[in-house]
Parts: structure tokens; sequence; C-alpha cells
């Protein structure tokens, strides 16, 4: 094979479904924008389904088409970008469930689609997404009267337990939604491991389904091996790769398997990325390119290897977001569509 093998194991996501919804005592949906974190989102939400997931979040009214069609009727699916100019059809022939964001939405939606089930997303300090507090008081009488199924807001610093904004996020959440007999949701997968004060009655976790911080008790999902296309000996002094970063200190052996930039391996990584055969720690060797990537495998004696593994038991994917000075949620949602996929149930 000459692409690497990306192994997606649906047994832990639904296991990392589980464990989230154990933490509170509310409903846990989950959100599978992004083709389902770029892990494929026919199989990701048939899994979670089976797991016990009834609702879902996409980001787009097209993701939610995609979605229904694999799902069929019943789950809810809730669309973050609300109800934009032209998805009136999508919305209605799919039975999906805008999260409203402003007052245009809402007047678009009242007057095209008056009986189709809608949330209401609201602004609480991350100024993204959402009717700010002003907005939302003038609104919410006449909105009210057409029964959301769900208020909504999003926290900007979940995955910093000690941050201020959550406790301020926290607080204007409650005081735009208390007392009003509607259901609630302020919490992904950050919020949902701040506590009880931040489940209300949904909470709607993403990364963390899918192996990523802050769920540090999150079971990996997701495996990556590359292929060897060829290996060589090389002399002290020798180099690899573009622009000579990498030159041999001693004789080497290295290897070039295949995968690069265009699979979702960013260059940034290079200085920091190692790959393994095993236990064995094997270092980039030289710049990541395109397609290919050289590797140190000298500390493999005369072994060949067939792959060598750069996602897997030593190294995750906050590992190479680390590498590559960014988040997990980048490295799953790249992860290139040249990789034969596999998947383990």
């Amino acid at each position: 094979m000459s692409t690497g093998r990306l192994t997606i194991d649906l047994e832990a996501l639904a296991a990392n479904w589980r464990a989230l919804d154990a933490i509170n005592t509310v409903e846990t949906a989950a959100v599978v924008k992004a083709d389902g974190y770029g892990l494929g989102v026919s199989p990701v939400a048939h899994t979670l389904a089976q797991a016990g997931a009834r609702r879902f979040f996409v980001a787009a009214a097209e993701e939610g088409a995609e979605l229904r069609a694999a799902l069929g009727p019943g789950p809810m699916i809730g669309v973050f970008s609300g109800h934009m100019a032209g998805d009136a059809d999508l919305i209605r022939d799919n039975d999906l469930t805008p999260m409203l964001n402003s007052v245009d939405q809402v007047l678009r939606h009242f007057e095209t689609l008056p009986r189709q089930p809608f949330g209401i997303q609201l602004d609480t300090g991350m100024n993204r997404l959402g009717m700010e507090p002003a907005e939302w008081a003038a609104l919410r009488d006449p909105v009210l009267q057409q029964i959301p199924v769900l208020l909504m807001s999003h926290l900007a610093c979940a995955d910093e337990p000690g941050h201020f904004m959550n406790a301020k996020q926290l607080r204007c959440f409650r005081e735009m939604t208390d007392g009003l007999g509607i259901s609630r949701s302020l919490s992904a997968t950050g919020g949902t491991l701040l506590g009880a004060d931040y489940h209300f009655d949904l909470t709607r976790p993403g990364v963390g389904l899918y192996g990523g911080r802050p769920f540090e008790d999150a079971r990996p999902v997701v495996a990556l091996d590359l292929p060897v296309i060829q290996t060589r000996e090389i002399l002290p002094g020798e180099t690899v790769g573009y622009g000579n970063t990498w030159t041999a200190q001693r004789p080497a052996r290295i290897a070039t398997v295949a995968a690069g930039y265009a699979d979702g391996l960013f260059r940034a990584m290079a200085p920091n990325l190692d790959l393994w055969h095993g236990d064995t720690r094997c270092p980039l060797a030289g710049r990541i390119s395109m397609d290919l990537i050289g590797v140190d495998i000298t500390g493999l004696g005369d072994a060949a290897p067939e792959a060598l593994s750069i996602l897997g038991p030593h190294q995750g994917v906050d590992d190479l977001a680390d590498a590559a000075g960014t988040i997990g949620y980048e490295i799953l949602t790249s992860l290139g569509a040249r990789y034969a996929r596999s998947y383990l149930t």
C-alpha cells in the first residue's frame, strides 16, 4: 500500500461518549461537525447513536443534510450557524433545528419556516455567535411564544478551569435564561469537565469524543501508520530533505515515508516530532514536504520496517498538535483524504 493507513477505533469513540455522559446527570449530545472531526460523519454518528446520543450538532445546514441522510429520521440535528439565507429548503427537507444567532435569523426563520423547531444561541462574552443581552431582552418575549427547543451559549476558556471567563459567562448565561422554562446548554467537552454548575439540561461534547484535550481520560480514537517507500544508508556530513536542514552526525539509515503536509502533517511539526516502530523512537530527519518525510531509523539496526507509526500508543493527536504549535482539533480535521481508512468496531 502506497498511502498511510488511518485506523479509527469506533468502540473507543463510543466509550468516550459514555464516559462523558457518566460525568453528568443530564442529557449528553454529540458534536459531529466537519465530517465527524475528520473521521467520517456516517460511521461516527451511527456509533454515537448506538451509544445513546439522541441529539447531534453540526456547523452548517449542508452538514446537517449529510448527517440526516446517514442517521435517518428521529435524532435532533442542531445547526450552529443558524438559519442562513437560502437554507430554508435544507432545514425543512432534512428536519434540521437551527440555532438562531441574530435578529435577522429570527425574522427569517419565523417568516419562512414558522412551524420548524429552532433553538436560540446567546452571546455571553465570546463575541462570536449569538444574540447579545440587549438583543435578547428585546426579542425574548416573542421568541418564547414560539417555544424554542433549546437556549445555548458557548464557553471561550473552558479548557482552562481556573480562568475568570468561565464564571463570568456562567453568570451571564443564568441572567439571560433563568426562570424561562426552556432547556439550556452551555458546555462542550471542557464545560462538561468544569462540573454540575455548567451542565444545565444538555451537554454537547466534541473533541473529547475523539480522544483530544481537555478530556485527559479519553481513549485514543485514531492511529496512523505511514508506509516506508525507500531506505538508504548515508555517511556523516550528508544531508536530508529540502534546505539541508538535517545533517548526519554519524553513519545513518534513513527511511522515506509516504505522507506530508498535503496529508495534514504540518511542516511546522518537523523539529519536534518522532515516528515509532513498536517501542522504538525514530526521529524525523529534515523537513516535512508535501508527500514525503525522512525518518532516522538507525536505532532499528538491521530491521526493515514496512511502516512507521505517527499516531499510536506513544503519540496522540495532542502530541502532534504540540509539535506543530496548534491544537488537536486542527490535527483531526486535517487528516488527509489520501489515507486508506479502516474502522474498528
